[in-house]
């Protein structure tokens, strides 16, 4: 597969509004107190404790049989009908071109407002790409993407909604992509991971949001047999490293570990909103990963948070709305409400 004759010089420049880059932080506020408590992410700020790496893991290249067994323990977490359906990529960016690549180029549309990168990547693609903002304007499409919740707003569409639009794209051979990067906290009964067989859907996974291992570059797409087959021979031998190997399949199958920590981000996400509703401010949204927020005076907020060594997440286009990560312990909580209160108008 060779896309790059369909690149636009637009769809491919690097996209940089992005949350998660200290450097960039550090240039925009160069007096900010450190070490930066970094909530621009919705990455888990409690990560899996995997055990210590076998010298094996970077010096030889990755068996066979261990990516078999992690598609087998990812199929089992996620709910997908098989490892048949399952493709592990280094991370589900990597994925989103390829993903858009298995269509012909025709119109995308995109559920918005939402993750950048949906766009970009099915404009490389060479698909003619629409944000909408009204579920049904989805229909009619080639290819069609919802994130599912939503980044950063935390909406979510339902499974029965879902699949009644994936009908009316089979009907004239669309395909329905769904981003379930943070379904690890959502309803589980509302993901499409059991339904893929339906021929026309594929589902997105991420490793490393809910499991607190961004680094490691790990995510899966869930699809049918004959499109899984497909991008597994455009990605070749070896897409996974090693690191990313030992740690997926020691936390796929540590349900224990998962169930409790559910749990313990339920608890963090409600003391994070009485947080901020102790100092007036509404959450409008988002999941037990982030929080969303809306205010006129959004910008002012980033501006003081970020002058207090807190980096949140701001939008360009958005002035109004914010997207908060969970501080990880007791003393980050402390920093975010001691910032909340020395702003301009204290709780007002």
């Amino acid at each position: 597969m060779d896309i790059r004759p369909r690149l636009a010089d637009r769809a491919a420049e690097k996209v940089t509004d992005h949350g998660g880059s200290l450097v960039r932080a550090s240039a925009q506020f160069p007096d900010a107190p450190k070490p930066w408590l970094d909530l621009s992410t919705g990455i888990n700020p409690h990560p899996y404790p995997f055990s210590p790496l076998p010298a094996s893991a970077v010096e030889r290249l990755p068996e066979e049989a261990d990516i078999a067994k992690l598609t087998g323990h990812a199929a089992r977490h996620y709910g997908a009908p098989s490892a048949a359906n399952v493709i592990a990529a280094p991370g589900t960016q990597l994925l989103l071109p390829l993903v858009a690549s298995l269509l012909a180029p025709g119109p995308a549309r995109i559920l918005g407002p939402t993750y950048a990168e949906h766009a970009r990547a099915a404009a490389l693609a060479g698909h003619a790409v629409e944000e909408v903002e009204s579920f049904d304007a989805l229909r009619g499409a080639r290819l069609a993407v919802v994130v599912n919740p939503n980044n950063p707003d935390g909406r979510l569409i339902s499974r029965s909604d879902l699949l009644d639009l994936a009908a009316s794209l089979r009907a004239d051979g669309g395909v329905l992509v769904v981003d379930e990067a943070f379904m690890d906290v959502g309803p589980q009964a509302e993901s499409l991971a059991g339904d893929l067989e339906a021929g026309n859907i594929l589902v997105l996974r991420s490793f490393g949001k809910f499991f607190g291992l961004a680094g490691l570059r790990l995510g899966f797409a869930l699809t049918s047999t004959e499109r899984a087959q497909k991008l597994s021979g455009w990605l070749g031998p070896w897409a996974v490293a090693g690191p990313a190997l030992h740690a997926g399949l020691e936390a796929l199958a540590d349900h224990d570990w998962q169930s409790a920590m559910r749990q313990r981000l339920a608890t963090e996400r409600l003391r994070l909103d009485a947080l901020f509703h102790e100092q007036g401010l509404t959450i409008a949204g988002g999941t037990d990963l982030f929080r969303f927020l809306r205010h006129p005076r959004a910008a002012d907020l980033f501006d003081h948070l970020g002058r207090s060594g807190i980096l949140v997440r701001r939008f360009a286009g958005r002035p109004d709305c914010l997207r908060i990560g969970l501080p990880g312990d007791d003393e980050a909580f402390e920093r975010v409400r001691a910032a909340l209160q020395s702003r301009d108008g204290g709780g007002a």
